[in-house]
């Protein structure tokens, strides 16, 4: 399971005062442990309060609303959600995960080369290249798993 950071904006329009903002955050944090989720920083800024959250899962969609709601809840304002990034520990999942960003599925091998250097093959189907050019699939994967990466385009 890939590890996402969920940004959210507790207070876009600048409703709450800080210390609202502050005793509110307590409910939110208590709230956050007992879902098993994290928060990064366990502070909230009141001239920038987006807070990020440490999530398990591979759908940003449901992240997202997951954490809104439980600001909402918290903070008693409509909160902004924002980006969705994944953390990259350079695992076989973070490659599969990658690959579902662009829509795609494969599979993933690794192995060393001649040097002792982690190598990994990624197999996709090569009608999947029709729509999303092999270089852009290859940088995000190389990003993404910190190795050389080797695409076999297969029929």
């Amino acid at each position: 399971m890939r590890t996402a950071v969920v940004r959210i904006n507790v207070d876009p329009r600048g409703e709450l005062t800080e210390s609202t903002l502050r005793s509110r955050m307590a409910t939110l944090t208590a709230d956050v442990e007992g879902a098993g989720l994290k928060l990064v920083r366990s502070d909230v800024d009141p001239h920038r309060p987006e807070l990020q959250f440490l999530m398990a899962g591979d759908d940003p969609a449901v992240l997202r609303d997951t954490a809104a709601a439980m600001c909402a809840k918290a903070f008693g304002v409509e909160p902004a959600a924002g980006a969705v990034t994944y953390l990259s520990r350079g695992t076989d999942d973070d490659a599969l995960g990658v690959l579902a960003g662009f829509g795609l599925t494969g599979q993933v091998f690794r192995h060393l080369d001649d040097d002792g250097l982690d190598v990994v093959e990624v197999r996709l189907a090569k009608a999947d290249l029709a729509r999303i050019p092999e270089s852009r699939i290859q940088t995000a994967l190389e990003a993404a798993l910190n190795a050389e990466v080797r695409l076999i385009l297969e029929i």
